[in-house]
């Protein structure tokens, strides 16, 4: 018997071509493509928890290098990272490019 190939296995992630590419908002409320984020309610308020999760989760996952670089921001993902729910191959992928996300 041949073995499956599941997507969760193969999805690509991208990546943006720099930590400090991202220039991203700190705070305020921002509002998530819907390439990224497909769900009812497409803001996430940076000022709370909740938004925090749900905007970098949906834009580590699903946004493009362009998308992740324009609405990450740079230290609030160095913050939040070890809290973030990923797949371990995005995780994985995001911390080998980027060493300083798995020391935080």
């Amino acid at each position: 018997m041949t073995s499956r190939v599941l997507y969760q296995d193969v999805i690509p992630y991208d990546t943006p071509s720099s930590i400090e590419a991202l220039a991203g908002p700190c705070g305020g409320v921002l509002v998530l493509p819907i390439t990224v984020h497909w769900g009812p309610e497409p803001t996430a308020d940076l000022s709370t928890p909740d938004g925090v999760e749900k905007a970098y989760e949906s834009l580590v996952r699903e946004g493009t290098t362009q998308q992740q670089e324009e609405l990450l921001d740079a230290e609030l993902l160095r913050r939040v990272w070890p809290g973030l729910r990923l797949p371990q191959r995005c995780r994985d992928l995001w911390e080998s490019r980027f060493p300083d996300l798995a020391r935080s």
